[in-house]
């Protein structure tokens, strides 16, 4: 039986550097169904993963300390779940501690953003590792779908740039609205994903500025991890991905928060899990180290 915690650390830790926020918000999803289940799998896989990290030299959840909150329980209308999850994170970061996010669907990110814009005021660059634009004003009847996540983050003008990483699939509406909004949005597509110039560039736009990191799982290559419920092929490798968290890191003023979401896991797939519980770690550790 598990701890249920993540790393299985003990959750009690008031002084801890990070708060793992566990949301299973799944309301809007189009095409396979699970992200509900993906912050358990992550909490239940990350219990064996090692703590010390050769890059460090060290235990980084030992150093800075990582707490587990409880699963947060949300009501059924999806507005009010937003503003649930905004709040609960505000009062992560008002203390100034890290808020690690487990989600749910991409949603989730709408309430980080909005909790983190009142903790913080702004302005705000987030960094989005994605397969999707997730730009659209609609999807499927509402505005708060998982394909408009990014178009909700831009609503608010504190949210400076959105940074896409690992783009690969978008329709007619995202790549308008993006064109639209030069200044705000900017797309690293995988295949611009060659040398180094992608990785100055990116580093430039983070530099001097807070950032949250919003991971999507499906931003990974589905040979990596192939449980979410939108794969799209040719994504990110294991160690772009990792570039990407460093980068993102060392560039940017701070790193304010961190969210992982779309994990659906699978029955017989728990490497997907063990990935996405290490990745969390590595964003963490890269964070708190920065």
């Amino acid at each position: 039986m598990g701890t249920g915690t993540f790393l299985g650390l003990d959750a009690t830790g008031e002084d801890a550097a990070a708060v793992v926020l566990p949301v299973p918000l799944e309301a809007t999803v189009s095409y396979e169904r699970g992200t509900a289940h993906g912050p358990r799998a992550i909490l239940a896989a990350s219990e064996q993963v090692e703590l010390y990290d050769r890059e460090f030299d060290a235990e980084p959840a030992l150093l800075h300390g990582i707490r587990t909150l409880p699963e947060l329980v949300l009501p059924p209308d999806l507005g009010e779940a937003v503003e649930r999850i905004a709040d609960a994170v505000a009062a992560i970061a008002a203390r100034s501690r890290l808020p690690v996010v487990l989600g749910g669907e991409h949603t989730v990110t709408v309430g980080v953003v909005r909790g983190l814009l009142r903790a913080h005021e702004g302005p705000l660059t987030i960094v989005q590792v994605d397969a999707h634009a997730d730009l659209r004003d609609t999807y499927d009847g509402t505005p708060l779908s998982h394909a408009c996540a990014a178009r909700r983050w831009l609503d608010d003008p504190r949210v400076e740039q959105v940074l896409q990483v690992g783009l690969r699939s978008e329709s007619a509406e995202d790549a308008a609205f993006a064109r639209s909004q030069p200044e705000r949005v900017h797309a690293f597509p995988v295949e611009e994903l060659r040398g180094s110039e992608w990785q100055q560039r990116l580093a430039t736009r983070l530099a001097g500025r807070n950032v949250h990191l919003t991971l999507d799982v499906d931003g990974l290559d589905p040979s990596v991890v192939p449980a979410t419920g939108t794969p799209e092929p040719g994504g990110l490798t294991w160690w772009q991905a990792l570039e990407v968290i460093r980068i993102t890191a060392r560039a940017s003023a701070r790193v304010v928060a961190v969210d992982c979401v779309e994990l659906a896991p699978r029955e017989g797939q728990h490497a997907a899990d063990f990935t996405v519980a290490k990745l969390v770690y590595k964003a963490i550790s890269h964070a708190l180290a920065a």
